[in-house]
């Protein structure tokens, strides 16, 4: 049995960029000297369908990329509160887009983190930065992988392609980050 092994399930509408925050938790995971796995599932209408993603991230070699219990949940749609809310282990922590989810009868067995992705994002200007503002609280409320290692990940995988856009990223970031410890008392 691996030493660290945590799973991550992100859901959501297509175009939310709940892909994009999986791959940058991966990514940053590797970067902390870890074995990881991604996978995607969207459906074919692409924007507007459900899309969601697993990560895989542990200290040994993974067996299988499947993600049946996660130990986090990242919910940006109230679909995916349906369908993957009870597969998250006791103890587990989820984090929902509490704009666009309605969660009135929260599991006592769990974190749950309300995070107003959507206002912080219109707030600072740019709708699509809401994914970022989750990806912060995610890295603020667990261990899958650490503030500065997710925050460096996100600035180097913005590159100089979109080199315009990471001031407002790391503002995202930093507000996630700040909700979610306002919601957890840390």
């Amino acid at each position: 049995m691996a030493k660290f092994l945590r799973g991550l399930i992100a859901a959501g509408f297509g175009g939310q960029g709940v892909l994009l925050l999986g791959q940058i938790v991966a990514h940053a995971a590797m970067k902390e000297g870890r074995y990881v796995t991604w996978i995607p599932s969207y459906g074919p209408e692409m924007r507007g369908g459900t899309a969601n993603c697993s990560v895989a991230i542990s200290d040994e070699e993974i067996g299988s990329p499947v993600v049946p219990h996660p130990d986090c949940l990242v919910i940006m749609n109230q679909p995916s509160l349906a369908k993957f809310e009870p597969d998250l282990k006791s103890g587990g922590t989820l984090l929902y887009n509490s704009d666009l989810v309605t969660y009135p009868q929260p599991r006592t067995d769990i974190r749950v983190v309300p995070v107003p992705c959507n206002s912080i994002a219109l707030e600072l200007g740019n709708e699509k930065v809401a994914n970022v503002v989750t990806l912060g609280a995610l890295a603020a409320a667990s261990d899958l992988v650490s503030v500065e290692g997710c925050k460096e990940t996100l600035a180097e995988l913005m590159g100089k392609k979109k080199a315009a856009l990471v001031e407002i990223n790391m503002t995202a970031f930093d507000r996630g980050v700040e909700v979610a410890r306002k919601a957890l008392g840390l």
